[in-house]
């Protein structure tokens, strides 16, 4: 596995190194001893995996904190999807920037989202399936979200939104 810093401290664009041959191809999705050899601290406890039947439809941005912050690592398994970390660090340099990645099935590139940032998704094709593991076990105490459209963040969703849940669509502008 290739790892990417991006300009967010902590997240990093994962580019598989598959081996190809006659029969199709292998890779490996996630070994422990990589993640640690690249400074990344993630074990994960629970994997899910979401399933979005319209293009277009947004989910997010999600984030758990204490007393369960979670990392994730998150890729595209079917469809396509546009991927965005937003840092939502109070005391981190980089607080209030965001980093995007495509991840489809074809390039297996994988997003790591680390503790304390928020996650968010939109489907680029009907019938999109994702898959992420996360460190920490889904705690509903400690889940958390930001506007999708908070102006502060200024994420540029590269579609108009087509299907959002009422919870994502309602949570409090953070930027403000």
């Amino acid at each position: 596995m290739i790892f990417k810093r991006t300009e967010i401290a902590g997240v990093y664009v994962i580019e598989p190194t598959p081996i190809a041959d006659n029969r199709g191809r292998f890779m490996r999705a996630w070994c422990r001893r990589e993640f640690e050899e690249n400074g990344i601290d993630f074990l994960p406890v629970q994997a899910n995996m979401g399933l979005s039947n319209k293009k277009g439809t947004l989910r997010g941005v999600h984030f758990q904190l204490a007393p369960a912050p979670e990392a994730k690592l998150i890729r595209c398994t079917r469809g396509a999807m546009f991927d965005v970390a937003l840092d939502l660090r109070r005391d981190s340099p980089t607080y209030g920037k965001r980093h995007a990645v495509e991840l489809t099935p074809e390039n297996g590139l994988m997003l790591f989202v680390p503790e304390s940032c928020g996650h968010g998704y939109q489907t680029l094709s009907d019938d999109t399936e994702m898959y992420y593991m996360t460190s920490a076990f889904y705690t509903p105490s400690a889940a958390g979200g930001v506007r999708f459209n908070d102006p502060a963040f200024q994420i540029e969703w590269p579609l108009e939104v087509a299907t959002i849940s009422n919870q994502d669509g309602s949570w409090p502008l953070m930027g403000a």
